[in-house]
């Protein structure tokens, strides 16, 4: 039996979707979700195991022009998923017109990696509105094969996936069969501390967060966490913790449940709060979050 494998980067503006659609697609919660524009700041990778395929998904940040230095790492996380792709995701939402990057739109207009351009959203939308967008994009991208979705609510997505199995390359799995992800544990508690932070908070406060965890112990019965939450300024810190820590002890109950989700196993949780200056500027600090 023929083996396929390939890597299948799904690329688009924030908010389009492209983290909901990774989610379903893997069958996992890898990617976080929220409203919230840049939600995501990595390059995560989904791998879906069958036997005779291997597909290793890739969400990347939203298509931005970077205002500091963390935004300018996020971009190369988007541009470096160029490089190895076997299959873009080009993902739009209903409604769209233009892609704003001109520099990433012409590289995709001239490559050869075949591109599959997703209408997202479509349940908003009505039959004319979306003929009308499949005609546009046809136009946009010619050798784009476009197809509307509803990543929210599943539409078209087993639809996709075949298209995505027929299109892989012949080739031995990159990765061993049992492997989910690349990321490691602590990312993952990491990025959900991350995530409630930006259910939890409006306006600078979550865009100027940055959560690491300093102890990860897994013991028989339980897993033992303390992370630190960074903000740029100290008046964030006030805003974080709240009256007598109460919104501190939201993010983290919030946290606690849905890590004990993933992991399937009890979660003893510990924040901490701590000011590190214009870090979304700083080289340093970038590197030690894992941007550069």
């Amino acid at each position: 039996m023929k083996h396929r494998s390939g890597f299948v980067n799904i690329i688009g503006h924030p908010n389009v979707g492209k983290s909901t659609l990774m989610n379903q697609l893997v069958g996992e919660k890898l990617s976080i979700i929220t409203s919230k524009a840049q939600t995501t700041r990595h390059r995560i990778l989904g791998i879906v195991n069958e036997e005779d395929y291997q597909i290793i998904y890739s969400d990347t940040p939203g298509v931005i022009e970077p205002a500091y230095k963390l935004q300018e790492g996020m971009m190369k996380f988007v541009f470096n998923s160029l490089e190895d792709a076997d299959l873009f995701l080009l993902m739009v939402e209903c409604g769209q017109q233009s892609f704003k990057n001109e520099k990433l739109f012409e590289f995709l207009s001239k490559t050869e990696t075949p591109i599959i351009l997703l209408i997202n959203k479509i349940d908003i939308s009505n039959q004319e509105m979306l003929e009308e967008q499949v005609q546009h994009w046809h136009k946009q991208l010619p050798k784009a094969e476009v197809l509307p979705v509803s990543a929210l609510h599943n539409f078209n997505v087993d639809v996709l996936k075949q298209k995505i199995v027929d299109k892989l390359p012949e080739c031995p799995p990159y990765y061993p069969k049992d492997s989910l992800t690349d990321k490691t544990e602590r990312f993952f508690v990491e990025e959900k501390i991350r995530e409630k932070i930006l259910l939890n908070y409006e306006q600078e406060v979550p865009y100027s967060t940055e959560v690491l965890v300093e102890e990860f112990k897994e013991e028989e019965e339980i897993i033992r966490i303390r992370a630190n939450i960074f903000v740029s300024r100290d008046s964030q810190k006030g805003i974080l913790i709240g009256k007598g820590g109460s919104k501190l002890k939201k993010v983290g109950s919030e946290a606690r449940k849905d890590l004990e989700v993933f992991f399937e196993k009890k979660i003893y949780l510990n924040l901490f709060v701590k000011v590190n200056k214009d870090w979304r500027n700083d080289e340093g600090q970038l590197k030690r979050f894992g941007y550069l």
